[in-house]
């Protein structure tokens, strides 16, 4: 693999644009000029964002082409970075937290290549149905998210900072598909799904539908009793119409997610990746709404601690004065 990526930063030869895939990343026996993406399952915020971005990408530098690949997630999506089976993957801030950390597991090595977009959680429900706060919700049949993903790792720590155990004080329900979550709602299999962002799939799908949504988050003194147990999760604000009939700005809280590297992508490599992204800047945020924060000075801001961002990046960012 390390050969073929050397021999992608030295060369640039032009290759097809690849299509969503199955495929891993770039093999140790064949010469590839593909740097594959790990997103998540279908109908998630992770394959749309993920299919945009390479498509930005490939056509902001046709001497490169990155190829989305469907994963089970951010809990995935990690493992297969580490054993060099993805070059890069989209990972949800409260996994790459513990990753970095070394919450639960060893500490990883891997790098960010940029924040994508921040994740303020949140429920949706039916907008006819009787729930109005988190407290209704207990011991109600909630989605939670896919498997894997990490929107449950978020759901639990905000749940947490209020006393809530997912498991124990809700009927836990886990997605073999992000995509599975709006229509339980809708029919009534679920009271409420949990999800985050600005844009995010599912929560279009139940704003949208015959029913509409509500969206149900904590309250003000419910974030602060979050953030007093849980300070890396961050106050964040999903402005009004996001949504469907969504009018008035939502307060919650969350954290950014990112687009992570393996821990050997050359130098040269990620200085190529993170100019062509931030070169791309308008491009992307006028295709993908999400798009509008994945910014050089956003990155800055959201790493945990800057030596986390890949070397070849800062490389970059230097040159343009976002870091010195």
């Amino acid at each position: 693999m390390r050969f073929a990526i050397i021999l992608l930063a030295a060369v640039l030869l032009l290759s097809p644009a690849a299509a969503q895939t199955g495929g891993t990343a770039i093999p140790t026996t064949t010469l590839s000029h593909s740097l594959s993406l790990g997103t998540a399952t279908p109908g998630g915020g992770f394959p749309l964002y993920g299919n945009a971005f390479a498509e930005v990408m490939n056509a902001a530098d046709p001497q490169i082409t990155i190829a989305p690949r469907n994963t089970k997630g951010s809990n995935e999506n990690i493992p297969l970075l580490e054993k060099g089976e993805l070059d890069l993957a989209l990972v949800a801030g409260e996994p790459a937290y513990e990753a970095f950390a070394g919450i639960g597991r060893a500490k990883v090595s891997l790098k960010i290549l940029t924040a994508i977009y921040s994740n303020p959680g949140m429920f949706v429900v039916r907008a006819d149905g009787p729930y109005k706060t988190i407290a209704d919700l207990v011991g109600q049949p909630v989605a939670f998210g896919a498997k894997g993903s990490g929107l449950p790792i978020l759901a639990r720590y905000v749940l947490d900072g209020l006393g809530l155990r997912q498991d124990e004080d809700f009927k836990a329900v886990y997605l073999d598909r992000a995509g599975d979550g709006p229509a339980m709602v809708e029919d009534g299999r679920v009271a409420a799904l949990w999800g985050a962002g600005i844009g995010w799939p599912g929560f279009a799908a139940v704003a949208s539908s015959a029913s509409g949504g509500r969206f149900i988050a904590p309250s003000a003194e419910e974030i602060t009793r979050i953030r007093a147990r849980h300070a890396f999760l961050k106050p964040l604000t999903v402005p009004a119409g996001s949504y469907p009939k969504q009018t008035e700005p939502i307060a919650s809280l969350g954290s950014w997610s990112f687009v992570l590297t393996r821990e050997d992508l050359p130098d040269d490599v990620a200085y190529r990746l993170a100019r062509t992204l931030h070169g791309a800047e308008a491009t992307f945020c006028k295709k993908l709404a999400q798009a509008c924060e994945t910014t050089a000075a956003n990155t800055v801001a959201a790493a945990p601690k800057a030596e986390l961002i890949h070397p070849g990046v800062m490389k970059y960012f230097r040159e343009i004065g976002v870091v010195k």
